[in-house]
């Protein structure tokens, strides 16, 4: 990735790459971190490691959780613990088709009030990955000018 002067420092390539273990397996190179990614059995994969929508849930997932943290140690709230649980499925919307949805329920742990609840459900909606969830994303591709004889690592 090119560095430019709004780069932050964990701006860095993430590579993902067959591994040819399995038929739909994934090396996932983000960093000094290694992961899999697969499809589960029954879309034809291994199961070796979560499925892509389960990567962008984890996403969502710890970047809500990790911005709770932050924000509760900077006002000194009483949050002992957080979990988040998510889902994802597709819903039919006033029969234009259908759209993802993402359900996001948020455990808070230790003696909040309802008034501090509430602000870490909005700071919740305030998290880098929620917004750029729902945000309108431009992605762009294209093809390296190298063939994949020699593996990316």
């Amino acid at each position: 990735m090119t560095k430019d002067k709004n780069s932050k420092p964990h701006d860095h390539s993430i590579v993902v790459s067959e591994n040819g273990l399995g038929p739909y397996q994934q090396m996932v190179y983000a960093g000094r971190h290694r992961l899999i990614a697969d499809e589960p059995v029954a879309m034809g994969g291994s199961d070796a490691g979560p499925a892509p929508f389960d990567f962008l849930l984890a996403s969502l997932g710890a970047c809500t959780s990790i911005t709770l943290r932050m924000y509760a140690e900077r006002k000194h709230l009483p949050l002992t613990g957080v979990s988040v649980e998510l889902m994802h499925d597709r819903i039919e919307v006033d029969g234009h088709g259908k759209i993802d949805r993402i359900s996001r329920t948020i455990t808070l742990a230790g003696d909040l009030t309802g008034e501090q609840r509430g602000k870490l459900l909005a700071i919740a909606n305030k998290c880098p990955m929620y917004r750029v969830l729902q945000s309108d994303i431009h992605i762009d591709s294209v093809l390296a000018d190298r063939d994949l004889a020699a593996p990316v690592r």
